[in-house]
């Protein structure tokens, strides 16, 4: 199926993310969905079918359904691991594209800070084979590998964490926006060698919403909807570092699910103006550029490192700052991505905005690199 132009965004929002302690799941739930229904013109009455992505922060589709009166109508969790929220939207978008329904609510949230959870914890299911291994853990295999394979040191992480802290302080809604030094990233306290604090992501609140509706509808609400021109959802093994071939210096599952969004948008990645990618840590970063086509295998330190991932450069990169700076709630992640994308489509990003931004991707990373999925999104 090849969903080019038959769906349109008319509508995002996204609650200020952050360490929200005066704010309940459902407070913010109501922040980004109050924001969506004005930014598209709609009632909630209009809403006929709804998709909600979390991990951990609700059970069913009353975790939706209760905080904003949407009652007696389809509303279904989603879980992918971090990729829930993007896989929310896509559930929204097929069952549009579909002709199911007209208009539907893609919201993804996640409230973590209070909740007595870590982030994310084990992800061994062995009692002996890979017990004990966190995200962290993960990632910094995939960092160690990356640098022995291509003869790179932790400045070339340094350098995402640099830009991505630089453009968060642009972002009014993201967790950080402090600037920070080279000499602080490298210096910081060693959360899994080599990753340090600065080069991880933080826990964060939040939620983020987007209303889609039937492209041929679309004028009936805004006359500038941003058409979905392709989504790619790959899932490969839960633990891909135990198969043969799996060699760290890459997720094969965002590199299917770019594949089939590029086809089905029929575009290169040569094409896209902007993307926001998965920056859990600042190594999966680098990794995404390769993955994601916008430069060779073993140039994306280099990539990062001559400005051309900065905006303003050759394909600005998290121009949001990122999970790194604007947080990482992880069911409101992916439509979090959405959202900003959508902002410099319509040219309402401010300071951070991308000139001439036409064509925006949208790129979620699951679990140890299991699950990926790209979105990518338009204006023409």
């Amino acid at each position: 199926m090849n969903i080019r132009d038959k769906v349109a965004v008319i509508g995002v929002g996204c609650c200020k993310f952050g360490e929200n302690y005066h704010q309940s799941a459902e407070d913010m739930i109501v922040d980004a969905a109050v924001e969506a229904y004005r930014d598209a013109n709609i009632e909630p009455n209009q809403i006929q079918a709804a998709w909600v992505g979390t991990i951990g922060s609700g059970t069913a589709g009353t975790a939706l359904g209760d905080p904003l009166k949407l009652f007696n109508i389809p509303i279904t969790r989603v879980e992918n691991y971090c990729a829930s929220g993007m896989d929310a939207f896509r559930n929204a978008c097929m069952a549009v594209a579909s002709g199911m329904y007209d208009v539907a609510l893609a919201l993804g949230f996640e409230k973590l800070r209070d909740s007595g959870q870590r982030g994310l914890g084990t992800f061994g299911t062995h009692p002996v084979i890979g017990h004990g291994t966190t995200a962290p853990s993960l990632f910094a295999m995939a960092a160690n590998r990356y640098f022995k394979t291509y003869g790179i040191g932790k400045d070339a992480l340094a350098k995402v964490a640099l830009k991505n802290h630089h453009n968060g302080t642009m972002s009014p809604k993201a967790h950080f926006q402090m600037e920070v030094t080279e000499e602080q990233v490298l210096k910081a306290p060693l959360i899994c060698s080599p990753l340090g604090l600065f080069d991880c992501c933080p826990t964060t609140d939040g939620a983020a919403a987007a209303i889609v509706c039937r492209a041929d509808l679309a004028k009936n609400f805004r006359p500038d909807a941003i058409k979905v021109k392709g989504i790619g959802l790959a899932v490969t093994s839960g633990e891909p570092y135990m198969k043969p071939g799996f060699a760290y210096t890459g997720f094969p599952a965002t590199t299917m699910a770019a594949q089939s969004a590029y086809e089905q948008a029929g575009v290169t990645a040569k094409d896209i103006d902007l993307a926001e990618v998965h920056d859990c840590f600042t190594i999966t970063e680098i990794l995404n550029y390769e993955d994601l086509g916008f430069c060779g295998r073993g140039e994306g330190a280099h990539f990062v490192g001559e400005g051309r991932a900065s905006i303003g450069g050759e394909l600005p990169v998290n121009p949001s700052g990122g999970l790194k700076s604007f947080g990482h709630p992880i069911g409101a992640t992916g439509i979090r991505m959405i959202y900003e994308v959508c902002q410099h489509l319509w040219d309402k990003a401010g300071k951070r905005q991308v000139k001439n931004a036409e064509l925006g991707l949208a790129h979620n990373l699951g679990g140890p690199g299991s699950v990926g999925c790209v979105t990518i999104l338009g204006n023409s």
